[in-house]
């Protein structure tokens, strides 16, 4: 019998850099647009090393609360140039930028979220990407989100609270340990 050997079907990198690439890559606003901002952070193990080889994954809703997509029943985005959707890779110390602009709310079944960022990180390792969330911290809504308020530690809901920073926000992604980010089972 041969020594088992990793395919693409036992882990998720390197080989996810062949299939994921998006052409406007972190923008999901042109540069340059109103009111944009950069959200920087970087992706760290759980012994606190830079993660080099990690996919993030964005996506939004416009300032309106409207998602670029013709599903959404609030209507068309209004923000000319507005995507709501990103991808960049993590540089050799595990850092990732996005450039957008401050999402609206959304109206759920349960009252209404607070502006925020899906995020999707991909790595190696993992066959399942692990979801979380970007909030503000100066949003009043935070206190009433749905999704933030069903994390029953309240010092836990801190790991999915944007910093603000002179360009715009700062964001960094704990994949384990003490200060492991939440994520979402879906």
């Amino acid at each position: 019998m041969s020594d088992p050997q990793t395919t693409p079907s036992q882990t998720v990198g390197p080989f996810f850099a062949i299939g994921l690439p998006w052409e406007d890559g972190p923008f999901l606003v042109a540069e340059g647009a109103p009111d944009s901002f950069d959200v920087v952070g970087k992706v760290v193990d759980g012994n606190g090393e830079p993660v080099p080889d990690a996919l993030i994954e964005v996506w939004q809703a416009d300032p309106d609360g409207r998602f670029d997509h013709p599903d959404d029943p609030r209507g068309a985005v209004a923000l000319p140039g507005f995507r709501g959707f990103g991808r960049c890779p993590t540089d050799e110390s595990g850092r990732f930028r996005f450039r957008t602009v401050k999402p609206g709310a959304l109206p759920s079944a349960d009252g209404e979220e607070a502006p925020h960022l899906n995020v999707s990180v991909f790595c190696r390792g993992m066959l399942v990407r692990l979801v979380t969330r970007i909030y503000f911290p100066d949003e009043p809504a935070n206190a009433e989100d749905p999704v933030l308020v069903s994390i029953a530690d309240p010092a836990r809901r801190g790991t999915l609270l944007a910093e603000p920073a002179p360009f715009g926000y700062r964001f960094d992604i704990h994949l384990q340990g003490d200060d492991e980010t939440v994520f979402f089972d879906l």
